[in-house]
């Protein structure tokens, strides 16, 4: 047979599995676990591989991978099983005991095959033994089957009479080595060289002559397996058929999901009637890129124009049926989005807050309204002490979620904000109202903006703290992995806000009023649950919104330390500024980015030192922060000459920590190296006379908590 022949050099693997139409959105994670199972497999049974170079491919029908410079031969595979030690196999005479013959047959070798090593607990005997390597050939069914076994597949599905399960039927199946057929079954599935192309241009067999030509032949039958071809294909046929001074919009998750829809992929230029673009633009785009997968064309202005992309599987002979298609399909979806921007265009937003009380927000919590009178409060405070227009961020909140309520919004969810905005500014609301009613849900997304306007800022921010707070209190914080409420990333989204926005805000205070505002139901709720037939425990309103409040500064604090990782700074200086818990985030910023600058001055790996060494003086002597020092008890030298530098250093420091200039302090602070080296090479803190010790510590606590004003650089990595 072909599959037996001469597999002795090292040649390209090629496994390609056809299936039913795979999931578009799926699609890329499927085919990267697929090539990554494949190449763990190899590497598991010491294959040589060149895995460095190995491709992914993956089209609407099939997943596949090649892989480069694939040996024929597994090497010899060796084994070694540890036996008991010298005092357990060997008796007193230094003959094999009943343990070591039994280790030794069990292994199937002779005592005396056997070896020795020796561990921590002393020398013991080991079998050791080779066996020759299997061919690749008769490893590569089970290293596949493997990696199918292992893929993301939450509801694999069942076809046929047989048991087999996979996210789509499969219908066909290659692996070859080179020119040759690996024999092999998988998914009930016999291996062969026969592959299939395009669906309608090229439903006959595609043969496969070996593995580096398969991607070539399937080009012949006009599928594109590779998806970076697919995708820069897409985006080339769209620029093809764009009108000309037009902008077709074309994110990478569109242009990835249709690449994932084609195997042949082919951009056809429609148009819709130009009544439609009355209707918001947002909801015109989010109906085109979500609903059918289409490209929105712009004008030069960024205005949405009447013309539309879309991009079929087919080169069709006559493309304007294709146009007739897609233009017939989208004409009822913007007729539907146009009734509903007109019927809710009746009814100002205002109008529909009472029926905002009917919407159940959480059980515990109350309705929309009730979080809405939360929200309103809470942006009312927070704009009165960042300075902004505390009634616009009032009347923002008081409109906020009304927009729930109307056609548009129940028919497309994800335009919610979006639509607040629209219905705001066409009933006359102020402009910055109008636009905090879409920027209060940003950011919407991990590397998205902050809300632009003031009155987003501070409307975002209490949005967020009344969520966090109330979801707390009922008990229904993230655990693990889970997060339904996303609150991991509206604690992020809240602290982005304000240190981005620079809104100066006491956040444990706030945090504070934002629990006070809640029923005593809610803070109830998150009680632990009395023992069967046990009394409630009883509530302490004021001691469990200390609890809450300290755990959910805790909570955003944590959201911080990936937020500033991706930045480059490091974890170190963030916990440095992090052991200050300072209340208000921007001040948090401005201590961090000063503690970064500190760290890259000569001085702050021997300062940091300093400092760590400082505090475990302090703490194992039990002395208070800080105390006065009696110049009278100096010793002329070193302790005198810190002295003064330390106070020099606390007199210019006064003016800077008061305009939170912390990069200024820590540069004055880095001058104090040397008087501070000197002084612990020449002084010895820990003095036999208790007035003098007492007072050398009162020096050293009085010189870490003036750098204590910005941060506990004790943590920062010391030399």
């Amino acid at each position: 047979m072909e599959a037996n022949r001469d597999m002795s050099t090292n040649a390209s693997l090629l496994i390609e599995l056809g299936t039913e139409e795979l999931p578009p959105k799926a699609l890329d994670e499927l085919a990267a676990a697929f090539a990554s199972g494949v190449c763990d497999g190899l590497a598991r049974r010491g294959i040589a591989a060149d895995l460095a170079h190995a491709k992914t491919y993956a089209s609407p029908r099939r997943l596949a991978v090649l892989v480069p410079g694939v040996a024929a031969q597994q090497p010899a595979q060796t084994s070694e099983v540890l036996g008991p030690y010298l005092n357990i196999g060997l008796d007193a005479n230094g003959a094999p005991t009943p343990a070591l013959a039994g280790f030794a047959a069990k292994n199937g070798v002779a005592v005396d095959a056997l070896q020795r090593i020796t561990d921590a607990k002393g020398e013991r005997f080991v079998a050791r033994s080779e066996k020759p390597g299997q061919p690749t050939a008769a490893l590569v069914p089970a290293i596949v089957a493997e990696a199918l076994k292992a893929l993301p597949i939450p509801k694999p599905m069942r076809w046929g009479d047989h048991d087999y399960a996979f996210v789509r039927p499969a219908h066909w199946l290659v692996m070859l080595h080179g020119a040759q057929i690996i024999d092999g079954e998988v998914l009930g599935l016999k291996s062969g060289r026969t592959s299939r192309g395009h669906r309608f241009h090229h439903p006959q067999p595609v043969h496969v002559a070996d593995a580096d030509s398969w991607l070539e032949a399937l080009r012949a039958a006009r599928v594109l397996a590779d998806p970076a071809e697919r995708r820069a294909r897409v985006r080339a046929e769209v620029a093809r058929v764009a009108p000309v001074g037009a902008a077709p919009r074309l994110s990478d998750a569109l242009c990835d999901e249709i690449a994932n829809l084609t195997e042949w992929p082919v951009a056809i230029a429609c148009a819709f009637e130009r009544e439609f673009l009355a209707v918001p633009q947002e909801a015109l785009v989010m109906t085109m890129e979500t609903n059918q997968k289409f490209v929105p064309v712009f004008d030069a202005n960024g205005k949405l124009t009447e013309h539309f992309i879309g991009v079929a599987n087919i080169e069709s002979k006559d493309p304007a049926e294709i146009r007739k298609g897609y233009e017939r399909v989208i004409r009822p979806r913007f007729a539907d989005a146009k009734f509903f921007f007109d019927e809710d265009l009746k009814t100002p937003l205002a109008g529909y807050q009472d029926q905002l009380r009917n919407v159940t927000y959480q059980q515990a919590l109350g309705s929309l309204w009730d979080k809405t009178v939360r929200v309103a409060e809470l942006a009312r405070v927070i704009g009165n002490r960042v300075g902004v227009d505390a009634s616009l961020a009032t009347r923002a909140a008081a409109l906020a979620k009304c927009d729930l309520l109307t056609r548009m919004v129940g028919e497309f969810p994800e335009l919610q904000g979006v639509m607040g905005r629209c219905y705001a500014a066409a009933h006359g609301e102020p402009a910055e109202v109008a636009a905090a009613l879409d920027e209060v849900y940003a950011p919407r997304f991990a590397g998205d903006a902050i809300a632009a306007g003031k009155v987003g800022q501070v409307l975002a921010v209490a949005e967020r703290l009344d969520t966090l707070a109330g979801i707390f209190a009922v008990g229904l914080k993230p655990s693990g992995n889970k997060d339904p409420f996303a609150l991991r990333r509206a604690a992020l989204g809240l602290a982005r806000t304000l240190i981005e926005g620079g809104l100066a805000l006491d956040l444990t205070a706030q945090i504070d009023e934002a629990l006070a505002q809640l029923p005593e139901a809610a803070l109830a709720a998150g009680l632990p649950k009395p023992k069967k037939d046990g009394p409630a425990p009883a509530l302490d309103a004021g001691a469990r919104r200390a609890a809450l409040g300290a755990e959910l500064y805790e909570f955003i604090l944590d959201r911080l330390r990936g937020y500033y990782a991706e930045q480059g700074i490091a974890a170190e200086a963030f916990e440095a500024v992090r052991a200050l818990a300072p209340a208000d985030l921007t001040d948090f910023d401005q201590r961090l980015r000063a503690v970064v600058a500190f760290a890259a001055l000569p001085e702050a790996q021997a300062l940091a030192a300093a400092n760590k060494r400082i505090g475990n003086i302090l703490r194992q002597a039990g002395a208070p922060a800080a105390g006065t020092v009696d110049a009278a008890l100096l010793e002329a030298g070193a302790e005198q000459e810190l002295a003064a530098a330390l106070a020099a250093a606390q007199a210019d420091g006064a003016p800077l920590v008061a305009a939170r200039d912390y990069v200024g302090l820590l540069k004055r602070l880095a001058q104090l190296r040397a008087p501070v080296d000197r002084y612990f090479d020449a002084v010895m803190v820990m003095a036999d006379d208790a007035a003098v010790r007492a007072n050398r510590l009162a020096l050293l606590g009085n010189l870490r908590s003036l750098f204590l004003r910005v941060a506990d650089i004790s943590l920062l990595p010391a030399a």
